[in-house]
């Protein structure tokens, strides 16, 4: 491996590490205070329903595989989900919090995620054709053979700073 590979693949070990470490702390403080920090059934029910579900709290679920076409998550925290090959076309994840999400292979065509906050997402493989993706937050995460928002695949790492 030459020594630039070798340096993505530290930064992103380093930058994933810190924020198992931060949400591993911030998990913590719900439970010394005597709340739950895993994500709310009621919530979860919600989305599987009615796909509506906006600011609502589905950290550390397991969505792989579903139908979320045209749903409803903007400001929702979706921190540890897993929505891996899931369909989120058409979504409004705007503002969503995805930090650390399996979102590996999922279909993102056409989805608003403006603002939203994916630091360390998995999106390997990912599709995201026609994707709004203004002031979102891909700092460290795997864009590895992911479709962009202009149907090209993704060839760099946002930490190189180049696609």
């Amino acid at each position: 491996m030459d020594k630039r590979i070798i340096g993505i693949i530290g930064r992103r070990l380093r930058i994933k590490t810190i924020a198992l470490v931060m949400l591993a702390l911030i998990g913590c403080t719900p439970m010394v205070l005597g709340t739950a920090s895993a994500y709310n059934e009621a919530d979860l029910q919600k989305v599987k329903k009615t796909k509506q579900c906006p600011g609502c709290d589905l950290s550390a679920a397991y969505l792989s595989g579903s139908d979320l076409s045209g749903a409803r998550l903007s400001r929702a925290n979706l921190s540890g989900l897993d929505l891996s090959h899931a369909d989120l076309s058409g979504a409004d994840l705007s503002g969503a919090k995805l930090l650390l999400a399996d979102l590996t292979g999922t279909n993102l065509t056409g989805a608003n995620l403006t603002g939203a906050n994916l630091f360390t997402a998995e999106l390997y493989g990912a599709n995201l054709f026609r994707a709004n993706v203004a002031h979102a937050d891909f700092s460290g995460a795997d864009l590895t053979g992911a479709t962009w928002v202009d149907g090209s695949r993704w060839t760099g790492d946002f930490l190189g700073g180049n696609k």
